[in-house]
């Protein structure tokens, strides 16, 4: 091909930044760069952002209001045909900057030419990731509390059921299912405060940082920050367009939020299991075999459990991305959005699938409570029950494990043991020790904070509740799914 044909092919796909060239960009480099077949999911972002941008640079006199006014015009005609879905996405034009730049051109003219003044895809990048990043973590915060009020709902209606609690998944001592559904709404809740943590610092407008040193025009930064509602600026425009520690950090939030939804799903699994059997899957979150009739299969909570490492794999991605770039930009930062996507599909989804499941959770509470006869869960009160009649604990304890020696010798429970075998291993024993080896009794006299007895369960749900209620004060359903791609 000649020099001329060769520029005039570059030119043909309008590349901004083809002036010095003088070949066309090689079909299988296009196909390897390009990132508008992931980025353009931040298309509304980008659109706001510009819009934003353009009212700057009228009010700084850059350029004139009624060329700012045609530019807004333009970008909100691009929007609504996106979402209609009349837009034509050209992979040649790489990413969704110059996708949406090109048809404003198209829209508007030479006027269109003009928006991009002061501003670098670099700092225009990292404005528009840092909004979207910003809006899905709070579509993971909403879910979060969906899921938090569904586990509360379940406790409240179980504040009386008994259940063995477990070490090393080894039945402990008996506890309320409430307090054990509780102990997943701290979890949650955790979670979103470190969403809500990562979200501010995510929040910080790069615009105006250009390609990494500033701009010789006379930009007003602070006023495109107020325009999106973005609380801080950037403090180092070399900062500004490098860094992703908001991409990280959410992705580290994503990570945890799916570590805690593994474990609630972990024993969801268990305890659909007949030898469990502790739950009973609802039909609508369960699918059955092809070859066995009788299975009710807990896909639904397997899935979240192994999607977890996708989260996991999207985090150390990102990590490995920055560990070695040098100040400033770098088009490996493109390897930022198709792992966050990816985490926030898996985010998301996963969250609004989990509390539908534990709203429609049932539970055996009569299986838990003869599961409670299993593992000599009272074991603690005798020992206990020593200790306050004045019998060193370490002593205690060692009576206590003989006499669970002698009750599992003779196949039966610390409660079926008579009064005279209890005597016989220590004389401080009476027959009120019957009531401290009761499993009612030894949940309720728990009463200190955050303990399993109904009083401490009350004044947890009621912190719950104040919460739910300051963070949450018109309840409905899921707020927003993955998002889409336009």
């Amino acid at each position: 091909m000649s020099e001329g044909k060769a520029r005039a092919a570059c030119q043909g796909v309008t590349k901004p930044w083809g002036g010095r060239f003088t070949q066309a960009t090689a079909g299988a480099v296009e196909a390897f760069t390009q990132s508008v077949s992931f980025d353009r999911a931040l298309y509304a972002q980008d659109i706001a952002g510009s819009k934003a941008h353009a009212r700057m640079l009228a009010r700084q006199g850059i350029i004139l209001q009624a060329e700012a006014e045609t530019i807004v015009l333009g970008l909100e005609a691009i929007l609504a045909e996106i979402e209609r879905g009349d837009f034509v996405w050209r992979p040649a034009l790489e990413d969704v900057h110059m996708n949406i730049e090109s048809r404003l051109v198209e829209l508007v003219g030479e006027v269109g030419k003009k928006l991009h003044t002061g501003r670098s895809r670099n700092d225009q990048v990292a404005l528009d990731f840092r909004l979207f990043v910003a809006e899905r973590l709070d579509v993971w915060r909403r879910g979060l509390i969906a899921l938090v009020r569904a586990l509360t709902g379940q406790a409240k209606a179980h504040t009386a059921t008994l259940m063995p609690g477990h070490t090393h998944l080894q039945p402990a001592q008996p506890v309320s299912l409430a307090q054990h559904l509780l102990a997943y709404g701290c979890m949650f809740r955790r979670d979103y405060e470190r969403a809500g943590d990562a979200t501010r610092r995510t929040r910080v407008s790069p615009l105006g940082a250009a390609a990494l040193a500033g701009t010789t025009h006379p930009l007003d930064p602070a006023f495109v920050a107020r325009e999106l509602g973005l609380p801080a600026l950037f403090e180092n425009s070399m900062d500004a367009v490098s860094d992703r520690d908001f991409v990280l950090e959410a992705l580290f939030v994503g990570s945890v939020i799916m570590a805690h939804l593994s474990r609630l799903c972990e024993e969801i699994v268990l305890w659909s299991n007949p030898g469990f059997g502790f739950v009973i899957l609802p039909e609508a979150f369960a699918t059955g075999s092809s070859i066995m009739p009788q299975k009710r299969n807990p896909d639904v909570a397997e899935l979240i459990r192994g999607k977890t490492g996708r989260v996991y794999g999207a985090l150390i991605s990102m990590l490995t991305v920055v560990k070695g770039l040098p100040l400033t930009y770098n088009r490996d930062m493109q390897e930022d959005k198709e792992p966050f996507l990816d985490a926030d599909r898996t985010v998301s989804g996963s969250l609004e699938l989990a509390a539908g499941m534990v709203s429609a959770l049932g539970f055996s509470t009569e299986r838990m409570r003869r599961a409670l006869g299993a593992g000599f869960l009272n074991a603690t009160e005798l020992a206990d029950y020593l200790a306050t009649r004045g019998m060193p604990f370490r002593e205690a304890h060692g009576v206590a494990g003989r006499a669970v020696a002698l009750a599992e010798h003779q196949g039966k429970g610390l409660e079926d043991l008579s009064l005279e075998e209890l005597r016989a291993l220590s004389p401080l024993v009476e027959a009120d020790v019957f009531v401290a080896l009761d499993y009612d009794t030894a949940v309720a006299r728990r009463k200190t904070p955050g303990g399993t007895g109904p009083e401490s369960v009350a004044a947890q749900l009621a912190t719950v509740d104040a919460w739910l209620a300051a963070e949450d004060p018109t309840p409905g359903k899921f707020p927003g799914g993955p998002a889409e791609v336009g």
